[in-house]
């Protein structure tokens, strides 16, 4: 073991991040050499001062950054680099693409999302893009720069629900509800920290957590959401900065969490200074009166909400409440991350919320969206699964011999896509849960969705070993 001690006397930023940029510093300048083992964590604390948790986490970063191994009983090493030809830089493998096709094959039936349905909303959207265009045709050549107090309002008015009245001052316009949640995360953490998600969620965010450096722990959930216990547990190993919680409607499992679950899981987020993400995305769309997360922790939860599934995906309109303190650092997380808030689009979703129109056409979406579940209850009577009034997908458990990948492909080879499970685990998972998850607010109607739920109810009554018989 070499005689070494790194100099944090310099830099800036976590302890622990300054500890492994300096660490390798001294790997690229030959101060340390490959092969050469690292001194035991609670060895090197000691010596330079810090917690055995700030060493701990510098050397995960390193080993993340495939600077150094570490073997249980061995110790932490120096990786072998070929200093004289270095290797051609490669693009950085993605965490986790997911089960999905980058791009969807054409002359499919799409069960594979859960965006509005087409319920007419393009003419009122067209006639506000005219209205827009003719009103400001400066803001429309030009950054936004400004952001009018009309669109804190709207946000306050989309993410108000049952008890919950957010203040337009804690109000955050976004592209969408995507990069609200990546804002927050990109503000209120950093890289190497861990932020906590369900074995089964949605792993967009999970993914795009890893692929700017944070890592991710799992909780344990079962018909109520996530266990107190086990969240409990995980804060106390993992000290996550940041939970990311579905509440009503969680997707792909539809659970409503109760009243008391989410009272429990907020005095946890208290008790080890965890934040937490409510996702309200499909709130917005149900007539559950559970009093949300955010009513439980008002400083610690970040209500983030949009139009995607209520009134229409493609103008990426969303909007968070967060704790006041936090409003600043994630406008410029949120600028930084999508490039900045376009005036076309913001200007739109405030005019659809405040003209009373997104509420109108959410209403027109319910009303599509329970008629396409009456047809699931009727195609796949008899059929086990997870159904939440008003919410666009159900969660279809398989019966044997079908595991989720293979009836994915089994669908697939029927015209239609669906989602295995393997799309929502936000990491390496043991649990298996032989499902699938079947969205029913893409096809174009409700002869579309019939016909590719007679499909699916094929493959469920023929099994796996006939599927390939099908004409």
């Amino acid at each position: 073991m070499t005689i070494w001690l790194p100099d944090l006397s310099s830099g800036s930023g976590p302890l622990y991040l300054r500890l492994a940029e300096r660490i390798e510093s001294d790997i690229d300048s030959g101060v340390l050499a490959s092969g050469t083992k690292l001194p035991p964590q609670r060895n090197l604390a000691y010596d330079i001062g810090v917690t055995i948790g700030t060493v701990g986490r510098a050397y995960a970063l390193l080993r993340e950054r495939g600077l150094v191994s570490g073997e249980v009983g061995r110790g932490t090493y120096i990786m072998e680099r070929d200093r004289e030809l270095p290797a051609p830089i490669a693009p950085a493998p993605l965490p986790h693409e997911g089960s999905r096709a980058v791009e969807a094959p054409p002359g499919k039936l799409h069960f594979d999302s859960t965006a509005a349905p087409n319920v007419g909303q393009s003419g009122a959207i067209e006639a506000m893009l005219a209205a827009i265009s003719r009103e400001h045709p400066d803001d429309m050549t030009s950054y936004t720069r400004t952001f009018p107090e009309h669109w804190f309002a709207a946000g306050s008015a989309w993410l108000s629900r049952n008890g919950f009245r957010p203040a337009p001052e804690t109000i955050v316009p976004t592209l969408g509800a995507h990069a609200a949640v990546m804002a927050i995360i990109a503000a209120v953490t950093s890289p190497g920290d861990h932020v906590l998600f369900e074995h089964v969620t949605y792993t967009q965010i999970a993914r795009s957590s890893g692929l700017i450096g944070r890592r991710m722990a799992l909780v344990n959930s079962d018909v109520h959401g996530i266990d107190p216990d086990d969240f409990e547990a995980v804060c106390a190993q993992k000290h996550p900065k940041l939970a990311f919680l579905m509440p009503t409607a969680q997707n792909p499992t539809g659970v409503i969490m109760p009243s008391d679950r989410r009272a429990a899981i907020a005095e946890i987020a208290r008790k080890y200074n965890v934040l937490l993400v409510e996702d309200d995305l499909y709130g917005a769309l149900t007539n559950d009166r559970t009093p949300l997360l955010a009513e439980f922790a008002p400083e610690r939860v970040f209500v983030v909400g949009g139009l995607s599934k209520s009134v229409a995906a493609g103008v990426r309109g969303g909007w968070l409440s967060c704790p006041a303190h936090f409003r600043h650092s994630i406008r410029v997380a949120h600028k930084m991350v999508t490039g900045g808030m376009p005036f076309l689009l913001a200007e739109l979703c405030a005019r659809l919320v405040l003209s009373g129109e997104a509420t109108a056409i959410r209403a027109r979406s319910i009303a599509e969206i329970s008629a396409r579940l009456d047809i699931v209850r009727k195609t796949l009577d008899g059929c086990a699964y997870n159904m939440t009034q008003n919410i666009p997908f159900i969660w279809l458990a398989l019966p044997d011999p079908w595991n989720s990948g293979t009836f994915k492909n089994a669908a697939y080879g029927q015209g239609v896509l669906i989602d295995d499970e393997d799309e929502f685990k936000a990491g390496r998972s043991d649990q298996v849960f032989h499902r699938v998850r079947i969205g029913v607010s893409a096809p174009r109607t409700r002869g579309d969705v019939e016909k590719g739920l007679s499909k699916v109810r094929r493959l469920l009554d023929e099994g796996s070993a006939g599927y390939d018989s099908f004409g």
